[in-house]
């Protein structure tokens, strides 16, 4: 009797370290999905922001482009009669959960683009966009960076817009034409008038 409480016990032992086993391998599995999902929504975040400072960038007024000198220009852009949003509003870094990002800023010309201020590894290192191509070497998400290149292929609403056909001047309608009281003759250029019959 004594014999099969100690097998009972040591098959409940076995069956409790068993499922820690499979509990703690369903958790690191989630814990990586988790992370990936993360991985997508700082794609999507960091290439909203490129799109949004080449927005800024295109529609610039006058000669030269100007980059913005903070991401909250890019919210509101009051270089223009009505102020102009070129983006909803500042996303948080999905990897710190904070608001805080890296700029990618050019001395004298302005913020460029924006990158993660994570220093984890990324999981992600296949199956970029050729924009995004280098990310495959990426040492930590600080080296994803979303930048915006004049001349680049691809999306801002600037370049969508730029590429639509100009207006053509359309002919006005017939009930527009100017109506002259006396119009001219067919023959105006010829001789005034046609000789008198003989009486």
């Amino acid at each position: 009797m004594y014999r099969k409480k100690g097998f009972t016990y040591i098959w409940m032992l076995f069956a409790v370290a068993l499922a820690g086993i499979v509990l703690a391998g369903a958790g690191q599995v989630w814990r990586t999905e988790s992370w990936r999902d993360k991985e997508k929504e700082l794609m999507f975040v960091g290439d909203q922001f490129r799109q949004a400072i080449g927005s800024y960038y295109e529609s610039s007024p006058g000669i030269p482009k100007r980059y913005p000198d903070s991401l909250e220009k890019l919210l509101a852009d009051d270089r223009f009669p009505i102020v102009k949003r070129h983006l909803r509003k500042i996303f948080p870094d999905p990897m710190t959960g904070t608001a805080k990002w890296g700029l990618v800023r050019q001395p004298g010309i302005g913020i460029t683009g924006v990158y993660s201020l994570s220093t984890q590894k990324p999981i992600k290192r296949t199956n970029f966009s050729e924009r995004y191509e280098s990310f495959a070497s990426a040492m930590s998400y600080k080296d994803w960076k979303f930048v915006y290149s004049p001349g680049s292929s691809g999306s801002t609403m600037s370049q969508s817009q730029s590429q639509l056909p100009p207006l053509q001047p359309q002919p006005p309608a017939k009930s527009q034409l100017p109506v002259s009281p006396n119009p001219p003759f067919a023959d105006e250029d010829e001789d005034d008038a046609a000789p008198l019959p003989p009486n």
